[in-house]
């Protein structure tokens, strides 16, 4: 897989995804920054999860919802815990609460975060 980061002005860094797919990012507010996509990408990947759980079995997404905490180490600033703390209505069937749990850690972003991939940066003259 190879994704191609360009810089196309400003405080701008966009992720070209292929099939005219890009993802902006920005340090200004005008779109995302790096960070922001970062931690919403686990959020939105236990969504994917948890909203196909529900399709599959027919069950209503109206008041469900995830919302994503986090707890930092002080000292480094660095994220410690993440919990998904998923929310549904009263009437949601009380016999798949803990199979949404299993469906939100079928996460790959969460698998990546708990086994991170070797990470390597090199230069290339063109």
């Amino acid at each position: 897989m190879e994704l191609e980061i360009t810089f196309p002005g400003g405080l701008r860094v966009d992720a070209n995804l292929g099939s005219g797919m890009v993802v902006p990012t920005n340090q200004d507010g005008t779109a995302p920054s790096p960070w922001a996509l970062f931690i919403s990408s686990m959020g939105t990947c236990a969504g994917i999860f948890v909203l196909h759980f529900c399709v599959t079995r027919r069950i209503p997404t109206e008041g469900v919802s995830i919302i994503q905490r986090m707890r930092h180490n002080p000292m480094t600033r660095m994220i410690e815990e993440v919990t998904f703390d998923i929310q549904v209505p009263a009437n949601f069937p009380k016999k798949y609460h803990s199979a949404l749990i299993r469906a939100a850690n079928q996460c790959p972003v969460k698998m990546h975060m708990e086994r991170p991939p070797k990470m390597n940066s090199i230069v290339t003259v063109n």
